[in-house]
């Protein structure tokens, strides 16, 4: 967290953003951390070391639309598109926004999640230190080496990380840290 927050004042300082758009990104990141009470945190033990924001998930009506006002408006760079139904952007150091079309049925656009990268990542040590917390952790399932719990708001994070040779899913997924 720090690292973002230090690279978004970096951004600000070498006016690669303006001062507005440092404040609405640091407290979109604010608004996406899950805040639990320093009670709670020290019986529960210490917890995972976040060092970046790997991506938000927005769901919403028209992906063309959305993709176009972000990279006009922000100077997101476009770095994947289907051409159908999402796209990923690349802004700041290492952060990336995914804009996907709805799910049929569905009319609400969203945050769908919100994806945080943590040090020393062992898929099967975060899996059990997620159930020792209650989280119910569920398996990323697109290519990352990942789990999404909810925060206490029923928000999805997904929580992720490098797999590294003697990790259960390497040569399995590849999970690599885009910057």
């Amino acid at each position: 967290m720090e690292r973002l927050i230090a690279g978004l004042v970096n951004d600000y300082d070498q006016k690669k953003i303006g001062r507005r758009q440092l404040i609405q990104r640091l407290a979109l990141v604010a608004a996406a951390v899950p805040v639990a009470s320093t009670t709670s945190a020290a019986q529960a033990g210490r917890g995972f070391k976040a060092f970046s924001l790997d991506h938000i998930s927005y769901q919403v009506s028209d992906y063309k639309r959305s993709r176009d006002f972000y990279a006009v408006l922000l100077d997101m760079t476009i770095t994947r598109d289907n051409g159908k139904s999402g796209c990923d952007m690349r802004f700041g150091a290492n952060s990336r926004l995914a804009i996907r079309t709805l799910p049929q049925g569905q009319t609400t656009q969203r945050v769908d999640h919100v994806s945080y990268w943590i040090e020393d990542w062992d898929t099967d040590k975060v899996k059990a230190e997620l159930d020792r917390r209650g989280l119910k952790p569920k398996e990323e399932t697109g290519g990352y080496a990942g789990w999404h719990v909810l925060d206490p708001d029923g928000l999805d994070v997904q929580i992720g990380g490098l797999v590294k040779p003697g990790d259960s899913l390497y040569g399995k997924k590849l999970s690599e840290f885009r910057p």
